[in-house]
């Protein structure tokens, strides 16, 4: 009979437990409107990203001897031309880009501002919250569009790139005033934890625990309004394009192409192609916005 050893019996492995992240992403590979619309909206980037390149005629590309005429095969005009002779695919590719680049821009605009805002507020409280949020109470009570338009009109720029910057900046600088209050409810909640109180008797700052410890715990909320939002600053954007005051010639984003489709009854693929691109984008985004929701915070379904 053998003798067993105590140290001959092999050690029990240690069980991989899934990150509350992980357990997010299967909760969201389980929705199927959620991961079709993650395939489209990266699709649709690669298209803005590479379409420009691949296709074969450029967006400010005049075809005198083709003005105005419908969808084709002939010199592939796909999708036709408008009534200045450039090719509708090259101008919706590249007004998709533009969209998506005002989208993702003016977010990280409103995101940057309203995180920073917020958990400073949050984690201060008393005074300095009461004094920031009726700030941010006064912000509200402004119009989103007249003063997005009122800054576009008084400030002046001769560079479509330059006016271009100047559309995101407008919109991100009032687009930050819901996501300071959502990061400011979450701060007040984790300002009293176990981990912010370990952070104080350890000696750190206040604005290393706000960094360090405040800001990556309300990432999730932060990623789904992130992703909701860009739909509305698309709109927004479009909106301001449609009269005029958003991205100018000779760029041009969906709401451009709307506003002179709208124009041009009489050559309705002008209108029907960047209508049916941005239906088709800001639906993957905003169903790609409820997954994100579900997922990262399932109590919320």
């Amino acid at each position: 009979m053998t003798d067993f050893l105590i140290e001959d019996a092999q050690a029990p492995r240690a069980i991989k437990g899934r990150s509350l992240w992980e357990d997010a992403r299967r909760r969201l590979m389980r929705n199927p409107a959620a991961v079709v619309s993650l395939y489209v909206v990266a699709l649709l980037v690669l298209i803005a990203i590479f379409g420009p390149m691949l296709w074969v005629h450029k967006y400010d590309e005049i075809f005198r001897d083709s003005v105005g005429i419908a969808p084709t095969f002939e010199n592939m005009h796909l999708l036709g031309t408008d009534t200045e002779g450039r090719d509708m695919v090259a101008r919706v590719i590249a007004g998709l880009g533009i969209s998506l680049l005002v989208g993702a821009c003016a977010t990280a605009v409103s995101l940057t501002i309203g995180v920073l805002y917020g958990a400073i507020a949050g984690f201060a409280g008393g005074i300095v919250d009461d004094l920031m949020m009726r700030f941010v109470d006064v912000m509200y009570s402004i119009p989103f569009v007249f003063f997005v338009i009122v800054l576009m009109t008084v400030v002046q720029l001769d560079s479509p790139e330059l006016n271009l910057v100047l559309v995101f900046c407008a919109i991100g600088a009032v687009e930050w005033l819901t996501m300071s209050r959502i990061v400011r409810g979450q701060t007040i909640a984790l300002r009293r934890k176990e981990f912010v109180e370990a952070a104080r008797a350890s000696g750190a700052k206040p604005i290393q625990i706000v960094l360090r410890h405040i800001v990556p715990n309300v990432l999730g909320p932060v990623v789904v309004f992130a992703t909701l939002n860009i739909p509305v600053i698309i709109l927004a954007e479009s909106f301001l394009s449609f009269i005029g005051l958003g991205v100018q010639e000779p760029l041009s984003s969906l709401g451009s192409l709307l506003a002179r489709g709208m124009g041009q009854m009489q050559a309705p693929w002008m209108l029907i192609a960047p209508a049916v691109t941005m239906l088709i984008t800001l639906l993957a985004l905003n169903f790609l916005g409820d997954g994100l929701r579900d997922a990262l915070d399932p109590k919320e379904r």
